[in-house]
């Protein structure tokens, strides 16, 4: 058995000043992003009214991304620069309602998916027989 010839690629130094700049970006952006993800983002601040406490739930995402120059562009001006970007989304998912000593979580539903899965199911059903005899009619005809 043979090895196939391996083209020889340039590898960037070890520890070179853009690693340094895109780690320190990585770790500042890194920082930004989860100071703004508190738990007051997931568990948001609880409202009590007629003995009755509140605490909205959200789910919390996070992510963000890194890019430099490397290789020959490493040497031409703005060498060592990166771009960096990032975000955070939280989106509703419910509630913790605490009532006489009793907690309960409450989801928060979307009336119309009551409607649109069983919709969608009933038109995929119908349709898939209708699909599968036109298919099998031109493989015959």
């Amino acid at each position: 058995m043979t090895v196939p010839n391996e083209i020889a690629r340039p590898t960037p130094p070890a520890n070179s000043a853009t690693d340094h700049a895109s780690a320190t970006l990585l770790g500042r952006l890194a920082g930004e992003l989860s100071s703004r993800a508190s738990k007051t983002v997931v568990y948001g601040e609880p409202v009590t009214a007629e003995g009755v406490t509140v605490i909205p739930v959200a789910e919390v995402g996070i992510g963000f991304g890194f890019g430099g120059a490397a290789g020959r562009e490493a040497g031409a001006a703005g060498a060592g620069e990166g771009v960096g970007g990032g975000g955070v989304t939280a989106k509703p998912r419910g509630f913790i309602e605490i009532k006489n000593g009793a907690a309960t979580y409450r989801s928060i539903r979307k009336p119309w998916l009551d409607v649109a899965v069983p919709i969608a199911a009933l038109l995929a059903g119908a349709a898939v027989p209708l699909v599968a005899r036109r298919l099998t009619k031109r493989r015959l005809g």
